[in-house]
Parts: structure tokens; sequence; C-alpha cells
């Protein structure tokens, strides 16, 4: 495994990892939180949507928003509407996120090579059938993990570095499409950490309206990554999404 980083960005990263949890749980149960999603409503081509319209008649606890994503068939750009209800039935059977202990030695320090262009990476996402959405990925991240070496794509979220990876804990003790990580930059613009134990469950592990991308080949580890989150754990018999 790559040797753990020296230079840990606080004096206590335990301390800094337990408030980091605390904040995935404020974030979850948020009225427009991963598990206040409850429909997500793609709208016929060439429409535009009417969140004020949509909301009109819903219950006072419901939120509408906008996105938009590209058409697979035609690549055109594609509206729709987001039914986040913050009284949902996985809100209010969510309990917690089982995770495992905090392990200095999963935080890993990575060299980082910015690609000129906009490169743009093939992503299997998990309700297209197998289609391939292209997202941007700036740069590789390469580092060398029980031996063996490896150069990860992680995509541009907003500014911020977002790997989606793979590791055999997935489906067993995690999730089964596999976990996010963003990835911290450092002072350095060729080095990168990757704190595994800030590993956490996407979204559509707590919302079957999402439509996550999925590891590509590359991002996906030979050994089994026990940091960072597991799964989602729900009251009352609640289904968990898996």
């Amino acid at each position: 495994m790559s040797h753990p980083i020296a230079d840990q960005p606080t004096a206590d990263p335990a301390g800094e990892w337990d408030a980091w949890r605390s904040e995935r749980h404020r974030a979850l149960t948020s009225p427009t939180g991963n598990l206040a999603l409850v429909e997500t409503r793609w709208l016929p081509a060439g429409e535009r949507p009417d969140p004020e319209a949509a909301r009109a008649g819903q219950p006072e606890t419901v939120t509408v928003t906008t996105l938009q994503r590209t058409d697979l068939v035609t690549g055109e750009p594609e509206h729709g509407l987001r039914f986040w209800d913050a009284d949902s039935d996985a809100v209010r059977h969510f309990d917690r996120v089982d995770v495992f202990p905090h392990d200095p030695s999963w935080v890993l320090e990575a060299t980082y090579t910015p690609v000129p262009g906009a490169r743009r990476v093939a992503f299997e996402h998990i309700r297209d059938n197998g289609g391939t959405r292209d997202l941007v990925v700036p740069g590789d991240i390469t580092l060398t993990v029980d031996g063996r070496d490896y150069t990860l794509s992680a995509f541009d979220d907003d500014g911020t570095l977002l790997l989606v990876f793979g590791d055999p804990t997935n489906g067993d003790t995690t999730y089964g499409a596999g976990r996010f990580l963003f990835v911290r930059r450092t002072e350095d613009d060729d080095r990168v950490v990757l704190d595994f134990n800030r590993a956490f469950v996407p979204p559509c592990g707590f919302s079957d309206q999402y439509n996550c991308p999925m590891p590509p080949r590359q991002n996906r580890f030979h050994l089994p990554i026990q940091a960072g989150e597991k799964l989602p754990v729900f009251r009352g018999g609640f289904p968990a999404q898996h």
C-alpha cells in the first residue's frame, strides 16, 4: 500500500472525520438531501420545466427543482423536474450509515497530472441500461496500492475532482455499484490526497431516482478498501438500495 501522508491537514484527523460524518447525516436528511428525492420526471423533447406549476397541489414538505442532461440518442438537451419530500418514507425510516473504523493508513497521497484540453471519458451510469455518458476528466491520478500501480480517472464535479471507484467490498459490506470520494488538492499542483475514510455511498444508494456514474475499469481496486462508508441502515424493515 502507498505510505500514508505525513502532513495531515489537521491536528485531529479522527475528530475531523467525526465532524464529517455528522455533516453527512445532516445533508442526507435535509429537505433536498439524497433521502428526500422521491421522483425524477423527464419531460418530452422540447418541453421546458415549470417548477412552480409542478409544485401546485403538493404537500408543504415537497420541493421541486429542475435539472438537465443530454439525450443519449439525439444528443440534445433533455429537461426534467425533481420532487423532494422532507417527509419521505426514506427520511422517516433512516437511522444511519454504517462505516469502517477510521484508519489513518487509508489516507494516501497520489500524483496528479493535468491533461490539456477538455478530455472526456465514458462512464456507464446505473440507470442507462449499459449506455455511457462522457464526463470531463481534467487529469490523471497515479498511485501505488499494495504493490499495484493505478491510473485513476476522477471527473470534474463543479470544480472538484470526484472519484468513482470500486473494490471487492462492493455488494458485500459496501454499496454494490461502488463508492464516491472527493479528491483533495494540495499546495503542490502535482499532488493530491485520497482519504478513503471519507469514501461515501453515492446518491443512488439512498434513492432509486438518481442515475449515478459507475466505476470505469481503471478505477477498480484489486484489494478491499476497508475504509469509509459501508451501507445505509433503515428502521422498520424499510428496504435499502443495494
